[in-house]
């Protein structure tokens, strides 16, 4: 499936996230290369995602055109790679996405487990 976030049975609703998700893992780290976000993604969700390159590098593309994300290139073992790391404006973009994914969450629940009580 190139070009998509790989999820157990969910991935429609990953890959709306995958920005934030890239945005709060940069915030936490300072910056990473793009096999290492996969890696970090999968890791933290014990494997249940996998970001493919397909998905990942279109959103780091986007992120950066929108002026969220700065590049760095540095040589590691002869070879060029690229970090990412968030802007000024990424900071703020993220803790608004943040907030925006934890209030669908929350709603999400009450759809779905909502809390039923007899008044």
């Amino acid at each position: 499936m190139l070009g998509v976030v790989k999820a157990m049975a969910n991935s429609k609703l990953y890959k709306g996230s995958l920005n934030t998700i890239i945005l709060k893992l940069l915030d936490e780290e300072g910056k990473m290369y793009g096999y290492e976000i996969t890696q970090k993604v999968k890791k933290l969700t014990k494997g249940e995602l996998n970001i493919t390159e397909g998905a990942l590098y279109p959103a780091l593309h986007k992120l950066e055109a929108e002026g969220l994300l700065d590049v760095e290139v540095a040589k590691v073992d002869n070879r060029l790679r690229k970090y990412y790391k968030l802007t000024e404006q990424g900071v703020r973009e993220k803790t608004n996405r943040l907030a925006e994914l934890e209030e669908f969450v929350r709603n999400m629940q009450q759809l779905v487990n909502p809390k039923w009580s007899i008044e």
